[in-house]
């Protein structure tokens, strides 16, 4: 068994870049026993963990011109832009079924991160937490500030886990995993700048939050230089898109969709017998 863990970051549909990746490495046969999603990085690892080939680009590029599924119509209606019912409720249990039975017999361990809206804290759920919760989880986990409404669960309020902890890979090295390999949804040289609607634009039901997105960007790219350390050291494994494609967060233009996941599947390819170098030593 490949002893090292596998971090997801999230990102909206650049997490198709992800679905991607994972899609390859089913085609290879790679499931590392530890993986740790963030966002649209967790709803992928769903699909990877429960053997569903395919499933992933079924659901998201299958749906990305239906209303349903995204769109301003969503967010006049209910205040989001993601039809977060359609995606978690209707989607899993109707129109692409989820495998349930077959994601809880495998071994992996499957971490999904959500930010506590009152502490501003990240609250991280395993496979036993998760319960018969697994979606509704990923669904708090995948619940973005002003387009989304936060997910109760158990006495909490929670949102999407990038904005307490978008990169977990301090998580996966406390869990045990020295050695990381790290899937992120922007190319080389990125780094976050500081937004001026952040400083105008108020949370008003978890006043937490606002001081959470103010810092955010410091807080990711201090966690991306501590990524390329850990990869300058040996200990992490970094793929990342080859080349910037113009998706957004929320891109509805499926050729560009499409375009991104088939990037990740050929990035995936071209690196993966580095990879396996890196997962052998």
């Amino acid at each position: 068994m490949v002893n090292a863990g596998l971090i997801l970051e999230g990102g909206g549909m650049r997490g198709l870049y992800t679905a991607g990746v994972l899609e390859y490495f089913m085609e290879r046969d790679l499931y590392p026993p530890y993986v740790i999603g963030v966002s649209a990085g967790a709803c992928m690892a769903a699909s990877y963990l429960s053997r569903q080939k395919g499933r992933n680009k079924k659901v998201n590029l299958g749906f990305i011109e239906d209303k349903r599924y995204l769109s301003f119509r969503n967010f006049i209606k209910k205040r989001e832009l993601f039809g977060m019912d359609f995606i978690f409720d209707e989607i899993p249990n109707k129109l692409v079924p989820f495998d349930m039975d077959t994601f809880k017999q495998n071994t992996e361990e499957f971490v999904i991160v959500t930010t506590d809206c009152d502490t501003g804290e990240p609250v991280y759920f395993n496979k036993t937490d998760q319960g018969t919760d697994l979606v509704k989880l990923l669904r708090a986990s995948s619940s973005l500030p002003f387009v989304a409404s936060s997910v109760e669960y158990k006495s909490r309020h929670l949102l999407d886990g990038g904005i307490s902890d978008p990169i977990p890979i301090k998580k996966s090295e406390q869990d045990g995993f020295e050695k990381n390999v790290i899937i992120l949804t922007k190319p080389e040289g990125y780094f976050k700048r500081p937004r001026k609607m952040y400083s105008i634009i108020k949370y008003k039901q978890h006043p937490k939050i606002n001081d959470l997105l103010r810092e955010r960007y410091k807080h990711y790219n201090e966690t991306l230089e501590y990524v390329a350390k850990q990869e300058q050291l040996g200990n992490a494994f970094v793929m990342r898109p080859s080349v910037a494609l113009p998706v957004g967060r929320a891109e509805r233009k499926k050729e560009r969709v499409e375009e991104l996941y088939e990037l990740g599947w050929n990035d995936a390819k071209e690196q993966f017998e580095a990879l396996q170098r890196f997962l052998s030593n």
